[in-house]
């Protein structure tokens, strides 16, 4: 017998199990590179999103343009008077001329020591003003002038005391606490208070007069006007006039288009819209390898996660088209400062949005709101809303590849699973393979032995 019969080795086996595993691990390598992809797209719709909710909270600010702050006030002499306005005030020219100031009524009594008691037996003094009556009532005592004023104060009426100090001592002073004709106030004193007694009308008495409570005067256009204080804010309808001095000739007060309100609004959809944007691009762009300029390094090729992907470049084009494209009542959106570039960035130039509104601000609230709505539009279909039950195309995209992922690690998870068991399998079998080899082996060498004995003997 010439044959030999060959063990197999631990080291044979080993090698062959492992390229046996490798084999085996191919879909799982194939089934994990594509979770990291999808795990990677996932990443970019999660930029994505929140780069358009963020543009989706800005366009809040131009939902409704009535309230935004679109007058302004100015007027040609700040020192008679200044106006502030709203909304609802008509843009014109409102002349004031003619104005006399609100005023309170002030008297002053005559000369006391501030020290002597102005009320040797109990009194009181009773204040009647705008049909209103209001008593203080002082106990038996010695009281001083400063004493006097702060238990009127103290009354918290229409009726306000102080003390003024003066070479020859002090003196009483009573101010209405507010302006007007309905202000005006008399005073009656009981007991020992009974001097400080004043009716406007009287002749004689303790007190000086040294104003009259009446009403602001003042002409708008032409129309007389009367208000107990000198801020004015019912004779225009949306203007509150500050009168600060008296005149004849009086102010001019300009009520304007402003659209700082608006501008800003508009400045900060125009921002986060462009942010929008580059956010898609980043995600969807390619980048080439590219040299240094010294030649001694490159930078490879990088792919964006998304490129290629219709949503995702949809989305941008709709994005931008909302603005490049936008039209309404002769005006486009370059011509109130949003403009689009050939790389495709969203830029506002507030001057120019300024200069067309006050040329034509019905025109451009109208582009603005049109603006508004088709941007409402594409956001809300991209993150969805209360009436759009899909949850929006980016969750649509999100779910789909999650959805992905969750397979995929099934799947992992079950070719893991068989993966073991083949390889159990194919253990056992080399091992079965190699203890036959092993036994066939011994038997070899048994009937070597048997058959070189023979040989022997026959010699």
């Amino acid at each position: 017998m010439t044959g030999t019969i060959s063990s197999l080795s631990s080291a044979d086996i080993q090698s062959q199990l492992t390229i046996d595993q490798t084999r085996l691990a191919a879909p799982i390598t194939a089934l994990n590179n594509q979770a990291t992809t999808d795990k990677a797209d996932i990443s970019a719709w999660g930029v994505i999103k929140g780069k358009v909710s963020s543009l989706s909270s800005a366009l809040a600010g131009i939902n409704d343009l009535s309230t935004l702050n679109s007058r302004a006030a100015t007027s040609t002499s700040s020192g008679i008077a200044t106006a502030t306005v709203g909304n609802s005030a008509a843009v014109g020219t409102y002349n004031i001329t003619d104005v006399t100031l609100a005023k309170p009524q002030i008297i002053y009594s005559g000369v006391l020591s501030s020290s002597s008691n102005v009320g040797a037996s109990a009194g009181s003094l009773t204040f009647v003003q705008n049909g209103k009556t209001e008593s203080v009532h002082i106990g038996t005592g010695s009281l001083t002038v400063s004493g006097l004023a702060k238990a009127i104060n103290a009354a918290d009426g229409g009726v306000e005391a102080s003390v003024v100090n003066t070479q020859g001592g002090a003196r009483l002073v009573l101010q209405s606490s507010a302006t007007g004709s309905s202000q005006s106030f008399k005073v009656s004193g009981t007991g020992g208070l009974a001097r400080f007694s004043y009716a406007p009308s009287a002749s004689g008495g303790s007190f000086t007069h040294t104003s009259v409570a009446t009403n602001a005067a003042l002409d708008i256009n032409g129309v007389p006007v009367s208000h107990s204080t000198n801020t004015v804010s019912s004779a225009v309808t949306g203007l509150t006039i500050s009168l600060a001095a008296s005149s004849t000739t009086g102010t001019s007060i300009k009520v304007s288009n402003s659209p700082a309100g608006l501008t800003a609004a508009v400045s900060s959809v125009a921002t986060t819209l462009n942010a929008a944007i580059a956010g898609i691009t980043s995600e969807i762009k390619y980048t080439p390898a590219a040299k240094s300029a010294s030649g001694s390094g490159s930078t490879a090729a990088k792919a964006g996660p998304l490129i290629g992907n219709f949503t995702a470049t949809n989305l941008q084009s709709q994005l931008l088209s909302a603005v490049s494209g936008a039209y309404a009542s002769g005006i486009s959106a370059n011509s109130i400062g949003l403009s689009v570039s050939s790389a495709g960035t969203v830029s506002f130039t507030g001057s120019t949005f300024t200069t067309a509104y006050e040329s034509n601000p019905k025109a451009v609230e109208k582009l603005v709101s049109d603006i508004y709505t088709t941007l409402k539009d594409i956001t809300t279909g991209a993150l969805g809303g209360t009436d759009n039950l899909s949850g929006g195309t980016i969750a649509a995209q999100t779910s789909a590849l999650n959805s992905d992922v969750t397979s995929i690690t099934s799947q992992v998870a079950t070719i893991t699973k068989n993966n073991n068991n083949s390889l159990q399998i194919l253990v056992a079998e080399y091992s079965t393979a190699e203890a036959a080899a092993q036994n066939a082996s011994i038997t070899e060498s048994y009937l070597s032995l048997i058959t070189n004995a023979s040989s022997s003997g026959s010699g």
